[in-house]
């Protein structure tokens, strides 16, 4: 098909028409973009990337990825001219409570948004992952005869997104990794909001990301036939590397009042909004405006899109009747077929009476038990398998020789790898678990954050989780870790107290599909606690607390401990007597989501002599033991000595729950 270069540059003046009209008429949002790569939005959403609006999740579409999501209505405006389900209403609604065009794009709220993206440079991590994801899908699900995997992630990325070091660590590890199902176009348009970017910036880009893997061009990003060269360059040269296409740009272009400026950047921009439409041949008297020419372009556009899917659509369901057990692995993927936790637990052999193992250690058995029943679960660790133990045995490495392997060594990248697996997640297929020590997640945090915002089934398996990492001392005792990762909205934090609890946590974060969890593990062994019923500690964890030791009288106390420390409190409580009860919190999160029932039935609201004991900050654990409870835990850092001298000198004692338990 020939580049209709007139039909596309009109609407890519109309394209900012709707961009201008959007933001004026909210007096909120970011123009920048959105005028100054309107000719890439055209190339890309005109003619270049093959996907399907009447079915935005087709599985072998080309992704589009804005990592720059301040500029959605760049997104908002060609997805409304390219047929999907982006009414011009919406457009009139940005930023408008309930509408399906907010601020910043939002996964699963806006038809053709694969990502949600704003924190800058998360996008471009984002897109390494579902490049990657592409690549291990080729290898599993192709054959000769039937290639049902080929797309291409496309990535827009502007000055800040390159700036920020996430986008940099995804991108040493894409061109490390020679992920050539990869293009990235930056659009430089030499601004950041604050000031020209040679303020912040004097790096040679083409230079920067040749030394790391990449393949480069640099082009005029308003030339469309340019555009459309470079790209199908990208898309065709199969180098084994990365592409990158710096797109030289003007931002805000068309206005001339700011153009070229950081004034460009926002809003400000949208009060020159008559002379701007007039310079781009809109009419003055009518706002939101698409010509009947262009909308008959798209019109014709999308038919051949749908043909091209339902081309496609014949070689996949040849490919079903050929590969049955492929196709059945393919169909696992679907949420509907999510793991349910009783039947992975049945897959995972019970552990020794006398087992005393760290909960990493019981993690990795673990591990390996539902790796094999999951096919298409994923590992990966920054650096730290021989700690982490979360290696999938007999499954390889994922690296240029083995698009297939199921490990994935990230290096040092924690916040890198934490937005590939989020890539991974968007994509859907995969199930992606990562792993580094606890005191890390600081690195991965906006990652994990966005995954819980986003609904996405990440694991996180991080371990070496209180003072128990002993001798490394308070650098990496992550005392204050574990309350700052529970109070993000949406994250489920597991901290099991031995192996049979390790059991139930794996078994709730792979039933889990609608948010990611953390495993927090500890480096020091623990005894089984056989004091708990087997099926008791493995059922419990799924519920996120529950009734580890009940009284035998009539009920004077409740201690409630999480992780290494549930030991302590069941020892306390021999010593209180028969009173005492013991609750096990290993999730407060899935605790919280039970029954008022339920938790008055574990926590009974008549009880009021209450102790919490774990090895962090105490703070949060008052919304259990109330005003008059109290809690055993530690507000200040860390130090350096081994584990049991640790927990001794910070107060994490049998003796010390039992005192705080006889004070009340």
């Amino acid at each position: 098909m020939t580049l209709q270069t007139h039909l596309l540059a009109k609407a890519a003046n109309q394209a900012r028409g709707l961009a201008i009209d959007a933001v004026h008429a909210c007096s909120s949002g970011h123009l920048g973009l959105p005028l100054g790569a309107a000719e890439v939005g055209a190339v890309l959403f005109g003619h270049a990337l093959s996907h399907n609006p009447e079915r935005p999740r087709w599985i072998n579409r080309d992704r589009f990825v804005l990592s720059a999501g301040h500029g959605s209505m760049f997104l908002y405006s060609w997805l409304h001219l390219s047929g999907y389900d982006v009414p011009l209403e919406q457009l009139q609604k940005f930023r408008v409570l309930h509408s399906i065009t907010p601020g910043h794009p939002e996964f699963n709220e806006t038809p053709g948004v694969e990502a949600t993206t704003g924190p800058l440079g998360q996008g471009v991590g984002n897109a390494v992952g579902m490049a990657l994801a592409g690549q291990m899908a080729a290898a599993r699900f192709n054959t000769a005869e039937h290639p049902i995997f080929d797309y291409h992630v496309v990535c827009l990325a502007g000055d800040g997104c390159m700036q920020e070091g996430v986008a940099m660590e995804a991108c040493a590890f894409a061109g490390h990794q020679k992920l050539d199902n990869l293009i990235l176009i930056y659009d430089a348009n030499d601004v950041t909001l604050d000031a020209m970017a040679a303020t912040t910036q004097s790096e040679h880009a083409a230079a920067r990301f040749k030394a790391i893997g990449w393949e480069v061009q640099t082009i005029d990003g308003h030339d469309l036939a340019a555009v459309l060269k470079a790209f199908n360059k990208a898309k065709k040269t199969r180098s084994e590397k990365p592409q990158l296409i710096i797109a030289k740009t003007i931002i805000g272009r068309g206005i001339a009042e700011v153009q070229g400026t950081a004034k460009g950047h926002g809003e400000g921009g949208a009060k020159f909004s008559a002379g701007a439409r007039a310079g781009w041949g809109l009419p003055a008297d009518q706002h939101f405006f698409v010509g009947d020419d262009v909308r008959a372009y798209f019109k014709g556009h999308k038919e051949r899109l749908v043909r091209g899917c339902n081309k496609w659509s014949k070689r996949y369901r040849a490919w079903r009747m050929a590969n049955p057990d492929k196709a059945a692995l393919l169909d696992s993927a679907t949420v509907s077929n999510a793991p349910k936790a009783a039947a992975l637990l049945e897959k995972i052999p019970v552990f020794a009476a006398d087992a005393k193992l760290a909960t990493r250690a019981a993690g990795r058995d673990v591990l390996q038990s539902v790796a094999a029943a999951l096919p298409l679960l994923i590992g990966g660790s920054a650096d730290l398998y021989g700690s982490t133990l979360n290696y999938i045995a007999g499954a390889a490495d994922f690296d240029t020789g083995n698009r297939a392997g199921r490990n994935i060594r990230f290096g040092i990248r924690e916040h890198g790898m934490a937005a590939i697996a989020n890539g991974i997640a968007y994509d859907g297929l995969f199930r992606p678990s990562i792993a580094t020590f606890l005191v890390f997640a600081d690195y991965s945090r906006p990652s994990m954050r966005i995954a819980a915002l986003s609904k996405l089934p990440v694991v996180y398996i991080y371990t070496h989780d209180s003072v128990g990492v002993g001798e490394d001392g308070p650098t990496h005792q992550p005392v204050e870790t574990i309350s700052g990762l529970r109070v993000i909205p949406n994250l489920d934090l597991i901290r099991p107290a031995d192996p049979e609890e390790t059991a139930g946590a794996f078994a709730a974060a792979l039933e889990r599909m609608d948010g990611p969890t953390l495993l927090a593990l500890t480096r020091q062994a623990l005894p089984n606690l056989n004091d708990i019923p087997v099926q008791l500690r493995r059922e419990g964890v799924l519920k996120g607390g529950y009734v580890a030791v009940n009284e035998t009288a009539s009920l004077t106390h409740v201690l409630i401990a999480t992780g290494s420390e549930l030991q302590l409190a069941i020892a306390a409580a021999k010593t209180l007597g028969a009173g005492v009860r013991v609750v096990s919190m290993p999730c407060t999160q899935r605790f919280d989501r039970q029954s008022a029932e339920y938790r008055e039935s574990v926590l009974p609201a008549a009880c009021r002599q209450r102790v919490a004991v774990e090895a962090g900050v105490t703070g949060l654990w008052h919304k259990y033991v109330g005003l008059d409870g109290k809690v055993v835990g530690i507000d200040r850092f860390g130090l350096s000595a081994p584990a049991p001298i640790a927990f001794k000198e910070l107060g994490l004692t049998v003796e010390a729950v039992v005192a705080a338990a006889q004070s009340l």
